[in-house]
């Protein structure tokens, strides 16, 4: 699938909280570096802030993402979640309201569900950037 494909996804209201909040952590607590903001696909760490609150206007709006917009989504959730050096980390439940727990399940959901860009011994990928589960025990995306 090519990185420029437009691509809609159905969330429901729990992974657009937690997508909510991933995006808008990055405006405080987190604390990115020019160096991990470029990394991210973001233009500086100054920038970053803007820049993801305009993914999640587009997200929220129903919009669809190029795939490459959908990895700085991801990318960015799954850092400013976990990360407590440069992201919410151990703050991250009072300031999204959202359980380490149930943050977690969320996550593992919106990574499987979200395109994906490279394929894994547990499943390949199609044409259109859906999965083809490999492991019948993996839930579905």
């Amino acid at each position: 699938m090519s990185d420029d494909a437009r691509v809609s996804v159905v969330l429901d209201d729990a992974e657009r909280s937690f997508l909510r909040a991933a995006l808008l952590d990055w405006g405080g607590p987190a604390n990115p570096t020019d160096a991990l903001a470029v990394a991210m696909g973001f233009t500086s760490a100054d920038n970053l802030s803007d820049e993801a609150w305009a993914l999640w206007e587009r997200i929220e709006a129903g919009d669809p993402l190029a795939t490459e917009d959908w990895r700085r989504v991801l990318l960015a959730a799954e850092i400013v979640f976990v990360s407590d050096v440069v992201g919410s980390g151990l703050d991250w439940e009072i300031t999204s309201g959202i359980s380490d727990e149930e943050s977690i399940t969320l996550l593992r959901g919106l990574q499987r569900k979200l395109p994906r860009w490279r394929e894994s011994v547990q499943f390949t990928i199609d044409e259109t950037g859906g999965v083809d589960i490999s492991d019948p025990e993996r839930p579905e995306p």
